[in-house]
């Protein structure tokens, strides 16, 4: 039945938007203490499918995605991005929650980016195991290199190469969107380990960084995504009649 649901509100979106809609939500989410996503996040497999849809979708036909997600596979985000970036037709991101670490690789490349007012977006800064790359060089930078083992070396090698391949990458998205200086100013800011992995960047950050972000998320978007409910075999945490109130109802005293 819900699947029903969702493909009736995803025909009526397009219909609406004149837009191919893709919709990519990961619910079930948990997070460590550094922001990395544990069980659903962007695999190869949504690439695939991703890329699929994009392949399906006439060159001259905006597409919306619709991004829902902790981050994930560098590899998966990056193609999604690149697919995104090279449609030719507009291509825009809406958020209507988050779209933290490789969720946000994929909304910089799109021609125009929608979040609800109190969503968020996040760095970029590649996780190398269960640490962040720049804390690993950190590590590296406050210590004799005779003080440190093999294994650490390593992983600091191979943190610089990550930092610096999404950087790039960062750098490659932006440049077409942004004069080149900002352009790699913001991609040193997001890809090199200024925040946690986990920092939320609002809309009113995004656009202190220069990245122009559009509040107005279209209301099917909300009802498509309430279809998507996380689900559970315990009680619910959070509860309210779900229903709108408008402000005379509250006047009056009525429900």
């Amino acid at each position: 039945m819900k699947l029903i649901q969702r493909y009736s509100c995803i025909k009526r979106l397009e219909k609406e938007r004149k837009t191919r809609v893709i919709v990519m939500i990961h619910r079930q989410e948990q997070l460590t203490l550094f922001g990395i996503p544990i069980y659903r996040f962007i695999t190869i497999e949504d690439s695939e499918e991703v890329l699929r849809a994009i392949r399906m979708t006439p060159e001259d036909m905006p597409i919306d995605l619709i991004l829902h997600t902790p981050g994930g596979l560098v590899l998966a985000s990056e193609q999604i991005a690149m697919a995104l970036k090279e449609h030719k037709a507009k291509t825009t991101v809406i958020v209507p929650h988050y779209a933290m670490s490789g969720g946000t690789l994929i909304a910089l490349a799109a021609d125009e980016i929608i979040m609800d007012k109190n969503a968020v977006l996040g760095p970029v800064d590649p996780q190398i195991g269960n640490y962040p790359a720049a804390s690993i060089l950190k590590v590296v930078e406050t210590k004799y290199i005779d003080q440190l083992d093999d294994e650490t070396l390593i992983l600091a090698d191979i943190s610089r190469k990550a930092i610096s391949q999404v950087k790039e990458f960062v750098y490659n998205l932006l440049k077409d969107k942004m004069p080149e200086e900002k352009a790699r100013e913001v991609a040193e800011i997001l890809s090199t380990g200024r925040w946690t992995h986990d920092y939320p960047l609002t809309v009113d950050k995004l656009r202190e960084l220069g990245i122009e972000v559009n509040t107005n998320v279209p209301k099917l978007v909300y009802k498509l995504f309430d279809l998507y409910k996380q689900p559970t075999t315990q009680r619910p945490s959070v509860q309210y009649i779900p229903v709108p109130y408008r402000k005379v109802d509250h006047v009056k005293g009525k429900i």
